[in-house]
């Protein structure tokens, strides 16, 4: 496969890039792609990966898609990877993440797209969808995403309640302390993570799972919270549920029955947004494409093909 990597000068930081382009479509010389030497009418995808704080490594499981013709675009959000940034608290914010999304689409020449966004990075889709009337999108697919903060933590919490009861009394003294340093805390935190996120790294998974990165904790905390069920952040009131019918492109909810994005939370998106379909991966959790690999890019290329001209 060949990778194309590169930098877009952003706020005066810099945000990096990586494209997967087997068929030369992406001119690096003017960091542009040549519309009309995309093959077979297949348009790019931009992948938005979560956190905030998280990178694109993950989503390099998903470089495979590019072997039939279409570029794959990822990049690491300000604040984390290759883009790292700390000790600028105000930057935390989705306009930032929105306006970087829109000055990297402007930068890459990209005028007809697909937009992958993944937990945080399906809220940013969302965000786009609506508030830039999903300017060059030709299908969104919204893989283990919210439409409502509040919603997200309600969920969450009720998952908790499963949890044995030492766990949950961790974590209901760290919330009502709001105080997220003790061990017993942090025990609960992992094993809620373990049950609900993903499973543990081993020598045996990905590299690109495996590879160190430089996540960004403070675009996290300050983005969205000290953990997954509470939400603190400039996300806290983030909510496009009575919004979602704004959204007039197609879109392809995924996610897992055992998800931080619980079944009830995908429903949502499902039931709010005209044109959806909804693939539910029995006993995933949030990161079906890592667990569930091979089914994940079959549904996906399957979907991409059908909306093409």
């Amino acid at each position: 496969m060949e990778i194309k990597e590169g930098y877009m000068p952003f706020m005066g930081y810099q945000t990096y890039y990586r494209i997967v382009d087997n068929d030369g479509c992406f001119d690096e010389a003017s960091h542009a792609f040549e519309h009309d030497k995309i093959k077979n009418g297949k348009s790019p995808i931009i992948l938005l990966h979560g956190g905030p704080g998280s990178t694109h490594n993950y989503f390099e499981l998903l470089d495979r898609v590019a072997l039939s013709g279409r570029a794959v675009v990822s990049y690491d959000q300000l604040g984390c990877g290759n883009s790292y940034v700390e000790g600028h608290p105000e930057l935390w914010t989705p306009e930032t993440w929105l306006n970087e999304l829109c000055a990297l689409i402007d930068y890459l020449h990209l005028d007809s797209f697909h937009l992958l966004g993944q937990s945080w990075g399906g809220m940013l889709d969302i965000i786009y969808l609506i508030e830039k009337q999903a300017r060059g999108v030709r299908t969104a697919i919204l893989s283990s995403t919210l439409s409502s903060s509040k919603l997200w933590a309600s969920e969450q919490h009720r998952m908790i309640k499963f949890m044995s009861e030492e766990d949950q009394r961790a974590i209901a003294e760290a919330e009502a302390k709001d105080d997220f340093s003790s061990e017993a805390y942090a025990k609960a935190n992992e094993h809620f993570m373990l049950l609900h996120c993903a499973g543990e790294v081993t020598e045996d998974s990905p590299e690109c799972l495996r590879r160190k990165k430089k996540s960004g904790a403070e675009a996290y905390l300050y983005g969205w919270g000290p953990n997954e069920y509470t939400p603190t952040g400039t996300l806290r009131d983030y909510d496009y549920t009575d919004r979602l019918q704004e959204i007039k492109v197609p879109c392809l909810i995924m996610s897992g029955t055992n998800d931080l994005c619980t079944p009830l939370v995908a429903k949502t998106l499902y039931d709010g947004i005209p044109e959806a379909k909804w693939e539910l991966f029995v006993g995933a959790r949030h990161m079906p494409f890592a667990e569930q690999t091979d089914k994940y890019c079959e549904v996906l290329e399957k979907w991409l093909d059908e909306h093409e001209e």
